[in-house]
């Protein structure tokens, strides 16, 4: 059980913690006897909550600290007072109040704003199965890609440990949210709710009996296979299969199966002209890394093993987040064996030629200049195309709305969107998993009415 965020320990380490606080202000006759209670009542949350403390309590158990310094400083103020004639005057204790008051509201806060990820439910009839494949291609100075695939798995028991968020193991993901802090800038444990979190899937679960479409999926800059868990399991239950790529030297961590890490060497050189370089080469890397991939997922078919027999990959999406939707349409152009194409709020590259597929583009609504040249730019690209186009603008979202970033970051419009942390990831789901029934399975129905009830529809 949750209440703001918080476990039911630390909601009873909050409140008592308040109680303690304000027992001060109680008559003489009922503070003592609260100040004991609390106290008793804050011990035994805080050991309650101790194995998975997270560092949102810690300004609390401060508050805690400060009361019990106070009150000692205050009985031997009175006693000195006593002593000398005088009254001590109430209000000396009032800054020490407020100050408590103040930081075990700071805690309650942080605890809210940045939660321990809690993954919606799949809406799809299947249980969901993950595994982490790593594939060498010899055509590329044996580049190593890892992969994480998400699929409709077989009946599992409710008790089942889920998959650990992030990585493989907490291992992965500690060394993954770190390499996520240093490439934005920020202090590793402010992902500290993602490293936490455990999602839907089980590992290694066996597949479910059927053949199913497959769907890659490309990340952000420096983003990671596991961006957009919460997605790929909504559609794996649905009957999916999803490949997440850890784009090495891209993505801010790739662990390899023998334990090293491959660190992000994507950076901007602050040469417009040679960053515009840089970044079609990185799109043409992630491009072939979608192909190839795509290829393995063949022989994984055909190869003994527990998904023989499970992915068609005649029907194939090219997916990606922001670049990662850049290399989808550019892999899309290259590779015919791509059927359909999704682009999640991804400036695709000027040079980027028409496709052949349907494909829809999801994109935050235009705020200045270069998101009016980004959105003109993709709908050109669509207008040329031979199969529908699909651009769909979603009021209320910003760049990190379509990934997993609503679940455990602060709810900053600017940053994750206005539109809640789990509708988000339902609005993502809906339309993509609308589009992919359509496009991949052929399934009937009005999809421009279905994507439309998402925001501003344009269609070609």
């Amino acid at each position: 059980m949750t209440v703001l965020h918080m476990s039911a320990p630390e909601i009873v380490v909050v409140l008592d913690s308040l109680a303690l606080v304000l027992s001060r202000w109680l008559p003489p006759v009922a503070r003592r006897r609260t100040a004991l209670a609390a106290t008793g009542v804050v011990a035994a949350g805080t050991a309650l909550a101790a194995p998975g403390m997270r560092w949102q309590l810690l300004p609390v158990l401060a508050a805690d600290l400060l009361v019990g310094v106070g009150a000692v400083i205050g009985r031997l103020v009175r006693r000195r007072a006593e002593r000398a004639g005088w009254r001590a005057r109430w209000w000396l204790a009032l800054p020490g109040s407020v100050v408590c008051l103040g930081l075990i509201v700071a805690g309650a806060g942080a605890a809210w704003a940045l939660p321990v990820a809690n993954f919606p439910q799949p809406s799809g009839p299947s249980a969901v199965g993950t595994t982490v494949m790593q594939w060498t291609d010899p055509a590329r100075a044996g580049r190593a890609v890892v992969v994480q695939l998400w699929y409709p798995a077989g009946p599992v028991p409710p008790d089942t440990p889920r998959a650990q968020y992030l990585g493989r193991n907490r291992r992965e993901a500690d060394i993954v949210a770190a390499a996520e802090g240093d490439y934005l800038g920020a202090p590793a444990f402010l992902l500290d709710g993602a490293v936490r979190a455990h999602s839907h899937a089980v590992s290694d679960a066996a597949p479910a009996p059927g053949r199913s479409p497959v769907v890659l999926f490309s990340p952000g800059l420096g983003g990671v296979r596991t961006q957009n868990t919460a997605w790929a399991e909504d559609l794996a239950s649905r009957g999916y299969l999803v490949a997440g790529v850890d784009h090495p030297y891209d993505s801010a961590a790739v662990v390899l199966a023998d334990g090293r890490t491959l660190r992000t060497r994507v950076a901007a050189g602050g040469n417009p002209g040679e960053d515009a370089r840089r970044r079609t080469g990185w799109v043409d890397a992630r491009a072939a890394d979608l192909s190839f991939v795509l290829t393995r997922l063949g022989r994984l078919d055909t190869e003994p093993g527990p998904f023989t027999g499970r992915l068609d990959t005649s029907r194939a999406a090219a997916t990606g987040h922001s670049i990662g939707g850049a290399a989808a349409m550019r892999a899309a152009e290259r590779d015919p064996r791509f059927t359909a194409v999704i682009n999640l709020d991804g400036g695709p590259d000027p040079d980027q030629g028409p496709l052949r597929q349907p494909v829809l583009a999801l994109t935050h609504p235009v705020e200045d200049r270069a998101d009016a040249d980004y959105v003109a730019l993709v709908s050109a690209i669509l207008e040329r195309g031979t199969g529908p186009g699909y651009l769909l603008t979603v009021p209320g979202s910003a760049h990190l709305t379509f990934t997993d970033a609503p679940l455990y970051l602060p709810p900053v419009p600017a940053l994750v969107g206005s539109s809640g942390r789990t509708e988000s990831v339902r609005m993502t789901t809906a339309t993509c998993a609308a589009f992919l029934d359509a496009g991949l399975r052929g399934r009937g129905g009005d999809l421009p009415a279905v994507l439309s009830a998402y925001g501003d529809l344009h269609v070609w």
